[in-house]
Order: structure tokens, then sequence, then C-alpha cells
């Protein structure tokens, strides 16, 4: 990437980021922000591989928008951001968290195909089409070190019990009515998540 493409990419970074004040400024001192300009950034700091900006972004993120958690894309540029700003732990709960936003994005980065799995899909998040224009590949060169050890966390014990569960009760709930056994298993779901994060 050229030194003029690294500074038109911080150009939009700080447009976008102007933006986001003028919105709370209209605002009244809170964020509207209904263009979702909040998810934007990390996907610029990712091309110019500047992950320590990254990382203050999503610090801000975190503070500033305590009560969401992001669309599966933006955690799996969390979970970039953290791994190449040495966040191991943090990185790996990070990771578990994409998993759970949608299934199909690790088969995706790993080039697998894309099978659909006959369970409960809350939100057009989880569905199996989002992975479609999904950005990112092991076979990038700037991300080779990440999937290695994107590959590590899947392959381990723990992954493949905690998605293994997540993937059965997210089938028993897909046609559950409402009542007490479906509650349950919803409980027995929030467990499974609150367990990796």
């Amino acid at each position: 990437m050229t030194d003029r493409q690294i500074k038109n990419i911080r150009t939009k970074i700080d447009k976008i980021k102007k933006a986001l004040s003028a919105d709370k400024r209209r605002w009244g001192g809170q964020y509207d922000d209904s263009r979702g300009l909040r998810y934007l950034p990390p996907e610029q700091y990712l091309k110019i591989q500047d992950y320590s900006g990254a990382l203050r972004y999503f610090n801000w993120f975190q503070k500033t928008f305590p009560d969401e958690i992001g669309y599966p894309d933006f955690l799996f540029e969390w979970t970039i951001t953290l791994y190449y700003t040495s966040k191991i732990k943090d990185a790996e709960k990070k990771a578990y968290q994409t998993f759970f936003s949608n299934t199909y994005y690790f088969d995706k980065f790993f080039n697998r195909p894309i099978i659909p799995i006959d369970k409960s899909e809350s939100s057009n998040w989880q569905a199996p089409e989002m992975a479609d224009n999904f950005a990112y590949s092991a076979d990038q060169s700037a991300l080779k070190d990440f999937a290695i050890w994107l590959l590590g966390i899947i392959h381990s014990d723990n992954f493949a019990q905690t998605s293994k569960s997540f993937i059965e009760l997210n089938r028993q709930l897909k046609d559950e009515p409402v009542g007490p056994k479906r509650s349950e298993i919803i409980r027995r779901l929030n467990l499974v998540e609150q367990n990796c994060v």
C-alpha cells in the first residue's frame, strides 16, 4: 500500500469520527448514528495494519456503546485487533463471540464450504448468507499468523465442545414454542455463551 493510499484511509477514518462527533452534538450528547458509522473504522484501521489505532477505537466503542456487541464482521475485526496487539486471552473470548454471532464466518475465513445448519437464527446477522460478503480470508498475507492462531482455537477440545453445545441448543430452540422448556433452553444457551466471554 502506498503512502497516499494510507493517507486516504486515515482521512476516511477522520471523516467518520467527525461525523460521529457531529451526530453526538446534534442529539444533545447522545448518539443516534442510524447510519451505523460507528462500525466502519475498524475495517479501515485493519487495511493499513494500524492495530494500536484499531484497539484505541474499540476501547472507545466499548466505553461509548457499552450495551452493544456489534455484528459478526465487527467482532471478527475486534478479534484480529486483540490478537495483533498481544491481548491473546481477550482475542480468544472475542473469537467465541464472533462464532456465537455467526457460526459460518470461520468456515468462510478458511475457505471451507458453507453448509446451512437447521437451527434457530434469531437475527439476519446469524444467517449463512451473511458470510457471502465477508472480507477476510486465511489466504491474506497480513492475516497468516492470526489464521494459524485461530485454527488452533477452532481445533481445541473446548471449542469443539462449546460449538457442539451451542449448535445443538439452537437446533432445539428453533421449533420449541414459548413455555418452560424454551426458557430452559435459552438459559442453557446463555450459560454456554457466558462461560466463554
